[in-house]
C-alpha cells in the first residue's frame, strides 16, 4: 500500500508471556503486510508460549530470543538496531514487562533496547483484570505515559482465567491505528484541521421505523483514517454506522440531516477542509407519529415527505476546500458536474452505486474525479483507504 504511513518503517515487536501471544503472530503478519520491516524480539516467558519460527516465517527477518546469542546479528548489536527503529511495539505488555520497563530494567533483550532507543513505544498490555487494576500496575502505566510513551488498550471482555474484565489485549488493528497514527504525525496534513461526514442519515417516521439509504459509512471512515494517518486533525461527523470508532479521531454521532447541518455549522468554522462523504437524506416526514403506527389501524399509511436542506451548498468556501460525494445509478459524469457546480465545490468524487463490487458494503471502490474547470479523472478500482489517499493528494495540491 504506496502510501501507507507503515511502508518501510523499521518496527520492532516485543513479545512478553501472556497467552495472547499467539495474537502477536496476526500483528507482525498485518505490519509485514502493510510494507514494515518488522524485527521481532521474545521475552523468555514468550517462549514458553510460542515459538520463534512463526515470527521468522511471517516477517522473513530474525527474531532476538537471547541478548547474549552470539550467533544473531541482531541480539549482539541490539543498540544499532534500536537506533534504526521507527516505533516499538510492545504486544503483549504483562504486568511484569511493564513493571520492568517503568523501572528501567534491563536485564532482557527487549529492556535493553527499549532503554537505548528515541522511537515513540507503544505497550498494549495484556493480563487478568485484577492484575491491570492493581495500584502498582496502574502507577507503572502512568510512569509510562508520563515519560511519553503510548499505551494502547486494554479492552473489556472474557479473560484466560474465565474472569470477564479489563485485561484484554488490544484488536490488532487498533494497534495498527495507534502506530500509523504516531508515524504520521507530521506528515503533510499537520496542523491542517478536516472535518469528515460519513454514513447514512435516518429520519423517524414514529419512534420505531425510519427512512435511511444503505451507505455503510466506510468511505467517509477510510477518508478520516487516511488524513489522521497524515498528522491531520480530524472531526469525523458520522450518521449511525456498524463501524468502530477510529483511534485518535473527534467522532461526532449524529443521526438526522438537520442534526448534521447544525454539527457542520459549528465545525467548519475554522477548518481547512470539509470532505463530505456521508450520504444525506434527501427527505424527512413532515410529521412524526409519537406512537408507532400499527398495521391494523392503516389500510394505507400516507406519510408526507418535506426536503431536508442542502447542507454542503449552504457552507461558504471562501477559507476551506470543500469536496462532495455523488453517488449515482445512471449518467455519472452529468450528474457530478451538475452537482459540483450546483453546490460550489473544489472537487467532487462520482461512483456508480449500482454496482455490487464497489460502493456502499464494498471495501473497494472505483471512481471519478471531477474539479472545478469540469475535467474528469477516472481511477481504477483500489480499496477505500488507498482511494482516501487518493482524494487527500489532490486535496493537498489545492490548499498548496
Amino acid at each position: 500500500m504506496t502510501n501507507h504511513p507503515l511502508k518501510n518503517k523499521n518496527i520492532i515487536l516485543g513479545v512478553t508471556g501472556s497467552i495472547a501471544s499467539y495474537k502477536s503472530i496476526d500483528l507482525a503478519s498485518k505490519l509485514t503486510q502493510l510494507g514494515a520491516k518488522v524485527d521481532t524480539i521474545l521475552t523468555d516467558s514468550a517462549q514458553q508460549f510460542i515459538n520463534p519460527i512463526s515470527f521468522k516465517s511471517i516477517t522473513h527477518r530474525q527474531v532476538v530470543t537471547n541478548l547474549f546469542d552470539t550467533d544473531s546479528e541482531l541480539a549482539v548489536n541490539h543498540v544499532a538496531m534500536a537506533e534504526a527503529a521507527d516505533c516499538i511495539i510492545v504486544a503483549p505488555a504483562t504486568a511484569n514487562s511493564i513493571a520492568k520497563i517503568s523501572h528501567g530494567i534491563s536485564s532482557d533483550a527487549l529492556g535493553t533496547t527499549i532503554l537505548a532507543t528515541d522511537a515513540p513505544v507503544i505497550i498494549a498490555p495484556a493480563m487478568d483484570g485484577k492484575m491491570f487494576e492493581n495500584p502498582a500496575t496502574q502507577e507503572n502505566l502512568a510512569i509510562l505515559i508520563q515519560r511519553g510513551f503510548f499505551v494502547c488498550g486494554p479492552e473489556f471482555g472474557r479473560m484466560a482465567s474465565g474472569l470477564v474484565g479489563l485485561g484484554r489485549l488490544s484488536a490488532t488493528q487498533d494497534i495498527i491505528q495507534v502506530a500509523s497514527m504516531i508515524l504520521g504525525q507530521n506528515s503533510d496534513y499537520s496542523q491542517k484541521k478536516i472535518v469528515i461526514t460519513a454514513g447514512g442519515t435516518q429520519e423517524d417516521l414514529d419512534p420505531v421505523r425510519t427512512i435511511t439509504n444503505r451507505s455503510s459509512g466506510k468511505m467517509g471512515f477510510a477518508i478520516a483514517e487516511a488524513a489522521r494517518d497524515r498528522g491531520a486533525n480530524v472531526t469525523l461527523i458520522s450518521a449511525p454506522t456498524s463501524l468502530s470508532n477510529p483511534i485518535g479521531i473527534n467522532v461526532e454521532n449524529i443521526k438526522t440531516a438537520i442534526e448534521m447541518q447544525k454539527s457542520l455549522e459549528i465545525h467548519s468554522l475554522d477548518c481547512d477542509v470539509l470532505i463530505m462523504a456521508a450520504a444525506v437524506g434527501d427527505w424527512r416526514a413532515k410529521s412524526i407519529s409519537k406512537t408507532k403506527a400499527k398495521k391494523s389501524d392503516h389500510t394505507n399509511w400516507e406519510i408526507e415527505l418535506i426536503k431536508n436542506p442542502d447542507i454542503l451548498s449552504s457552507i461558504p468556501n471562501e477559507s476551506l476546500i470543500k469536496v462532495g460525494f455523488a453517488a449515482e445509478t445512471e449518467n455519472l459524469i452529468e450528474n457530478a458536474q451538475k452537482k459540483i457546480i450546483n453546490k460550489n465545490l473544489n472537487l467532487i468524487i462520482g461512483n456508480d452505486v449500482s454496482r455490487n463490487d464497489i460502493g456502499f458494503n464494498s471495501e473497494d471502490n472505483e471512481v471519478i474525479i471531477i474539479n472545478k474547470s469540469g475535467e474528469v479523472e477516472n481511477l481504477p478500482k483500489m480499496t477505500k483507504y488507498e482511494l482516501a489517499h487518493e482524494i487527500l493528494d489532490r486535496v493537498q495540491a489545492l490548499l498548496n
